[in-house]
């Protein structure tokens, strides 16, 4: 019971710790947001400049305060705006309430309750002890001079009630909000030294984090400790929120006006949800709001996603990243915030189909282990493989359809080209995976070794490697050309670069040393002497790799044991030594068919030469002799083998996919 409570304060202070955040997000994004007007003279511009400069400083220095620092400010500035209140709420009273004419004209019946002049001074004097309570218990004034401070406030009603002359109901009132302004600016000076040494202990803590961990890690830190991505979420559903209540009020009154009985009606509907998105993206500030509920949207798809097709892998869990790095990036690239409103819903919309896209690969590269995982096992459990291959075919009839939706409404032009070409790789990725795991589940129906499987795969994973290398050569040149004629920045520049790094160069690199790799193993693997018939009848082991008996052949290494052709062959893709005794797989120019057999436990078969007997028994004398310091290294690589296709001669394809798409994000010059 006390956890629960502990664990619903913890949730209560940071909701709190978020809210109180926000103001200050709120108040740069209006300074960003308003407007500058430099013909005010220099000495009004400069004024200006280090008034702006002045609100974004202590802005930031508030977001990035700590909690408990946070906290005290806060309470410090309720206290200040408290007294504020209370003395601008005297001195209003002072010279614009006569208590008693009130009084007469509700006797009068001119005015109704409460505006009757006791009741009007009793709720005033309420209101101005509950505002000198909360202003001394905020500072934690003591008790004798919290008395005094409340006197102080509510002296000038008094004198309102006593019907004091007007010059001295003003000199009161006067003279009040200077013992109070008075009162706060001491109780701030001597706080001056506990902000001097707040202040120095983040700064000491700050070069401390950067000395020891780098400027990557104290950003991270600080980006988790202020909780910013929520702080933004906030921000921007609040912002939105508080405009959408503006929009519908100001429909709701032109409506009324012009006699119209419904005001909401469809077309009304489309111009503000329009209007909401379009004010949504305006500033730099919005546009990271943005990406922060695009991170909560996908980081729960993901989830969900990987929930349904019952996925563990931890790395599946990062679309709650991708995608809003991927939309900022995208904005920034096109300069969404400072277009024009028609131009940015168009540019918005564009991007939004370029991230969902990226979203569909990302869901692929998520499904994509689980159906090979599922095939290469061989569980037949059909609740297990539906939910995969249903994700599969959605992969593989969403893009169809935006593409069939977005040539039946534009024209051809660079955009378009690129959402094409990218729904169009995503249908092949998925034909591959598909085809992949059709293979495995028919390998493992029939039960039998199939030798000619991993070449299969090979070529299909490679033919699939090859189409998308393609595709990355043709966006490249999509995105020059986008750049070169039609809007070209920095921004796109550096994603192109990146583009040609990641999705080209280092893809075309990965492929030909994956080839390499194959070739080589497949000519160490065919100089090596393969034992058939008798003499594979006389080993009487399994191979190492798989444990399998041989049934048609089997391949002898120079340390003398026995593997499938195949097993070794994807052996040999990892690492050139023997599984058994890590000795060099090494290829002999001379013959081995005379070569003595032995099993992998160490039986030798009969053999006509008796030196090269003796010679062997040596050898597996010797092995034996450091067996007992190998054993826990050979036991652990041998059961710690994973054979996975990727591995195994298959190009590795997981480039991140952000630059496959941050480059390709292109202007169209007309519908």
């Amino acid at each position: 019971m006390a956890s629960a409570h502990a664990r619903i304060s913890q949730q209560a202070l940071a909701v709190l710790d978020v809210a109180l955040r926000v103001p200050c997000i709120f108040i740069i994004d209006a300074i960003f947001n308003s407007y500058y007007d430099p013909g005010s003279g220099w000495a009004g511009a400069t004024g200006k400049v280090l008034l702006r400069f002045l609100g974004i400083l202590v802005s930031s220095v508030v977001l990035v305060l700590s909690q408990r620092a946070l906290f005290r400010f806060y309470m410090l500035f309720l206290a200040v705006l408290l007294g504020v209140v209370a003395t601008l709420i005297n001195y209003y009273a002072t010279l614009h309430i006569d208590f008693y004419s009130a009084y007469y004209k509700a006797a009068l019946g001119f005015r109704l309750l409460p505006r009757n002049g006791p009741t009007l001074w009793l709720g005033m004097a309420a209101v101005q002890l509950v505002f000198g309570i909360g202003y001394v218990a905020l500072l934690n004034v003591q008790s004798v001079f919290a008395a005094l401070v409340v006197l102080d406030i509510m002296i000038p009603i008094w004198g309102l009630i006593i019907e004091l002359p007007m010059d001295v109901r003003q000199l009161v009132a006067i003279v009040s909000g200077l013992v109070l302004a008075v009162n706060t600016a001491v109780y701030l000076i001597l706080k001056l030294k506990w902000f001097y040494y707040s202040c120095r202990y983040v700064f000491l803590l700050v070069r401390h984090m950067y000395r020891i961990y780098g400027v990557q890690l104290l950003v991270e830190d600080t980006w988790k400790r202020i909780r910013f991505p929520d702080v933004l979420r906030v921000f921007w559903l609040t912002r939105m929120t508080a405009q959408a209540i503006i929009l519908v009020y100001v429909v709701k009154v032109v409506r009324n006006e012009s006699g119209e009985q419904t005001y909401l009606t469809w077309d009304v509907f489309w111009d503000l949800i329009s209007n909401l998105i379009i004010s949504g993206c305006d500033s730099t500030l919005t546009v990271l709001g943005m990406s922060a509920v695009i991170s909560s949207i996908a980081h729960y798809l993901g989830l969900s996603i990987l929930a349904f097709i019952g996925s563990t892998e931890e790395e599946d869990k990062r679309l709650g990243f991708v995608a809003p790095v991927l939309f900022f990036i995208l904005a920034l690239q096109t300069g969404l915030s400072g277009l024009d409103p028609e131009e940015r819903l168009v540019r918005l919309s564009r991007n939004m189909c370029l991230l969902l896209t990226a979203i569909l690969h990302f869901i692929h590269g998520m499904t994509d282990p689980v159906l090979m995982s599922l095939s290469a096992s061989h569980v037949s459990s059909v609740r297990r493989h539906l939910p995969v291959l249903l994700v599969s075919i959605c992969l593989f009839v969403l893009p169809i359809v935006l593409s069939y939706a977005l040539w039946h409404h534009y024209a051809l032009n660079t955009w378009l080209f690129a959402v094409t070409a990218f729904c169009v790789e995503l249908c092949l990725k998925v034909i591959v995976s598909l085809t992949v795991y059709t293979l495995f589940m028919v390998d493992g129906y029939y039960n039998v070794l199939w030798e000619k499987l991993d070449d299969y795969v090979y070529y299909v994973r490679s033919t699939g490697n090859v189409i998308e290398f393609i595709f990355g050569v043709i966006m490249f040149g999509n995105g020059a050309y986008t750049m070169m004629f039609e809007s070209g920045s920095k921004i796109r520049a550096c994603m192109m670069c990146l583009h040609a790094y990641f999705n080209i160069y280092l893809q075309a690199k990965n492929g030909w040393k994956t080839f390499i790799n194959r070739r080589t193993a497949v000519k160490k693997i065919n100089s090596l002497p393969e034992v058939k018939g008798d003499q594979l009848r006389d080993i009487e082991d399994v191979c190492a790799i798989c444990y399998q008996e041989f049934a048609t052949s089997a391949r002898l290494t120079p340390c003398h044991h026995y593997f499938h052709a195949l097993c070794l062959r994807k052996w040999l893709y990892i690492q050139d030594t023997c599984p058994m005794c890590h000795q060099k797989v090494y290829i002999e120019e001379e013959a081995r068919d005379s070569a003595p057999f032995s099993n992998n436990n160490g039986y030798v078969a009969p053999n006509e030469n008796v030196g090269e007997l003796a010679e062997a028994a040596g050898a597996e004398a010797a092995a034996a002799a450091n067996e007992p310091e190998l054993e826990n290294e050979l036991l652990e690589d041998n059961d710690s083998i994973e054979y996975d296709e990727d591995e195994w001669g298959t190009q590795n394809g997981g480039t991140p996919v952000e630059e496959d798409y941050i480059n390709d994000d292109t202007d169209s010059s007309g519908e």
